[in-house]
């Protein structure tokens, strides 16, 4: 139906999250339509971010310089380290704005059904990280699935003998959130986890 080109280029959206193959040929349309003025400066701006950005050596982000703006960022408080997941977990916090410490991005979490396990994760780097001292709190911000707690366990076992307190962000009743929508999982830990008013 269409040539080649526009062809390859649905198919690579459709490979985007959260596009399927129809919403990757509306998007596909409206970048045609706007080739001058939203195309081929996407195409630049793609091109450029291929070539400039790259893994930081010490956390794990993603950023054009190396180590990364947070970990250069002598502001930051050097004793504290929040593990996250991905990237995204990073960005997610960074934009909250209430966290001004230290990350390591482990690049996923531990999966038995995936075939993920610790020597996939960037683990290693975390112990070796904890270990050389100088940390006062690790901050576990895995997500709260089965995978995520399940590499948060591992991650307490492989860090118990660096004497460094570890803690887990609080899970339970979202800012917002009705009782009678929230699942039964969530309602059990915001019970348990429940405080003094």
């Amino acid at each position: 139906m269409n040539g080649p080109e526009i062809e390859r280029l649905i198919q690579l959206l459709s490979r985007l999250p959260g596009l399927g193959p129809r919403s990757a040929r509306r998007v596909t349309l409206h970048l045609l339509k706007k080739r001058e003025s939203l195309m081929q400066p996407l195409g630049a701006a793609l091109a450029d971010a291929a070539r400039a950005i790259r893994a930081c050596t010490v956390c794990g982000n993603l950023d054009t310089v190396d180590p990364c703006s947070i970990c250069a960022d002598p502001r930051r408080d050097q004793t504290l380290l929040c593990v996250v997941e991905e990237v995204g977990d990073l960005w997610a916090m960074e934009r909250a704005r209430i966290y001004f410490g230290r990350y390591h991005v482990l690049g996923g979490s531990l999966s038995a059904l995936d075939g993920i396990g610790p020597d996939e994760l960037n683990i290693g780097a975390l112990v070796e990280r904890v270990t050389a001292g100088g940390i006062r709190e690790v901050i576990v911000a895995t997500n709260a699935t089965v995978d995520g707690q399940t590499t948060a366990h591992y991650l307490a076992e492989r860090l118990a003998h660096a004497a460094v307190p570890l803690t887990r962000l609080a899970h339970g009743v979202p800012v917002g959130g009705e009782l009678d929508w929230l699942d039964d999982g969530t309602l059990a830990t915001a019970l348990k986890a429940r405080r003094a008013l």
